[in-house]
């Protein structure tokens, strides 16, 4: 039974919904904060549930010994160290559209709190008061809102903006013009839109290329009187070159409820005339909390029951639906991976990925991680599917694929080749109806080998007798053969051989082969067929 721990403030029905499908749970909502207690149970579990105190570093998930999968009830991820999450093979999910309302309620409810002034006419009326004319506002009707960021939080602010009618312009680089004018807006770049905004929200991920993107460059690009809004991800922002836009006049007015530094007890933007802050409210509804909470229970349960990956961070994802039709491709990609990992010797330069036939139209990321995995296994055996792009990547080694139509006598395919500065290999493989994955071909060399635990590959040149010594070696070392797959690219040229034993072959019976100096190549093979 996979066991569980919430280690946050979850509520009672995410903890059941891991009881009613019979996971292990503990829920200790105050583990999180105590980190020395959290590094000593944490290698019991294998999933984690957790909201922001708990922090997922890279000491803690060393000792994570049986984790799997950490699950965040939110958006952001910044309290895991994903980088060692994938290196040590861990799922990390989030849970983007538990909270998508709540947040996008938030960006509009700042945007009339700024617009009209609300908080400081709150504050000056509370004092007793009567300042009507200090606090002269400008309606959202009519004017143009800049959308930096058309996601799901963001298409669903340009909704409510748009029945508000004003007129709203996209900056984002995966928007499609077909999507632009399916939400109503005008896709534009990010130059364009600052020119034109009367109000600007930003909803992007902080990333390498979004972190400062909103500069003092950018800000002198904008319509004079400009009112920002900011309920995405502190750092988008220079708040230092926005303090001094808002004391110059150049910026009317901003809302913020994120910042560089939480929790944020100073800022350049604190104490200024017009501008709003919360302290990262956005997701802060009994709704959207109940919502995130059971959302990760239900993705973190259906991972560990059914190998489902949903809204990952570090990995492809797999829906419940996908996972029995992917599976046997996976498996098959992860033995191609395998039969060429453990024939490599020197050091990869790169691996690419050729997907043929009904295959190309699957999640080949998926698919693609598990042959990476499976190439790296023979040297890492705690490699897995998370982990082995990062490793890939971290050694140098360039990873590509190709997708294709139909183009031989199987409905699918997949080729995998791994280049050295010595040699270039391949071998491609099939799923037959039976769910049962296939080698069909070796270095271009066509077969049809079933794939077992144990597996010796020989290769040598093409004549009469290498049968009869492949069976009489065997036979003389009480290895008995399961199947036997022979290949040869043309009479007398190189042949291969794929030899399916019911045991690992003893050093005795190799040793026996190189004697006979028949063959090119004597290889020992194993597979995980479980």
């Amino acid at each position: 039974m996979p066991k569980v721990l919430v280690s946050d403030k979850l509520s009672e029905t995410a903890v059941q919904i891991f009881r009613d499908n019979g996971i292990e749970v503990d829920f200790e909502p105050n583990l999180g904060k105590d980190k020395d207690a959290l590094l000593a149970r944490i290698g019991e579990y294998d999933g984690l549930a957790i909201r922001s105190a708990t922090k997922a570093t890279e000491k803690i998930l060393e000792a994570a010994t049986n984790l799997k999968v950490i699950g965040r009830a939110g958006i952001g991820v910044d309290n895991v160290d994903l980088k060692a999450a994938s290196r040590k093979g861990v799922i990390v999910m989030n849970t983007p559209f538990g909270n998508s309302i709540t947040t996008a309620e938030h960006a509009i409810a700042m945007m009339f709190a700024v617009a009209r002034q609300i908080p400081e006419a709150n504050a000056s009326t509370h004092a007793g008061k009567w300042e009507k004319s200090r606090f002269m506002g400008v309606e959202l009707t009519y004017k143009t809102l800049g959308l930096i960021g058309s996601g799901n939080i963001g298409s669903i602010v340009a909704k409510r903006a748009l029945g508000l009618e004003m007129k709203v312009v996209a900056y984002d680089p995966f928007l499609s013009e077909e999507r632009a004018a399916e939400l109503g807006v005008t896709k534009v770049e990010l130059d364009e839109l600052v020119a034109q905004a009367d109000f600007i929200t930003l909803h992007v991920p902080k990333t390498d290329k979004t972190a400062g993107m909103i500069s003092a460059e950018i800000i002198a690009k904008m319509k004079d009187g400009v009112r920002i809004i900011n309920c995405a991800r502190g750092g988008l922002v220079d708040e230092e070159a926005l303090a001094a836009a808002l004391k110059s006049g150049k910026v009317a007015g901003a809302a913020f409820d994120v910042f560089a530094v939480e929790p944020a007890t100073d800022s350049p933007l604190f104490n200024l005339p017009n501008v709003v802050v919360t302290p990262h409210l956005g997701a802060a509804t009994t709704e959207a909390q109940e919502n995130v909470a059971i959302q990760v229970a239900e993705q973190i349960s259906d991972f560990l029951l059914n190998g489902a990956v949903t809204n990952a961070i570090n990995m492809p994802s797999i829906t419940a639906e996908e996972a029995p039709i992917l599976g046997p491709f996976v498996k098959l990609a992860s033995h191609l991976g395998a039969f060429v990992g453990q024939l490599t010797e020197e050091a990869i330069q790169s691996i690419s990925i050729t997907y043929d036939g009904k295959v190309s139209e699957m999640n080949t990321k998926a698919i693609g991680s598990a042959a990476i995995a499976g190439v790296l296994q023979a040297q890492n055996p705690e490699v897995n599917m998370v982990s082995a792009p990062v490793l890939a990547e971290e050694r140098g080694i360039k990873v590509s694929s190709t997708t294709q139509g139909k183009t031989g006598v199987f409905d699918s395919y997949i080729k995998l080749t791994v280049k050295t500065d010595k040699m270039e290999r391949s071998v491609a493989g099939t799923v037959f109806s039976d769910g049962k994955p296939r080698f069909i071909q070796i270095k271009g060399i066509n077969i049809d080998a079933e794939v077992g635990r144990h597996m010796l590959y020989t290769t040598n040149r093409d004549m009469p007798g290498i049968i009869g010594k492949l069976g009489e070696v065997m036979a003389n070392n009480g290895m008995n053969i399961a199947n036997f797959t022979l290949g040869r690219s043309e009479v007398g040229a190189n042949a291969i051989a794929l030899l399916y034993l019911d045991e690992q072959i003893s050093d005795a019976a190799v040793a026996d082969l190189k004697a006979t100096e028949l063959f090119d190549q004597i290889r020992p093979l194993e597979f995980d067929v479980n």
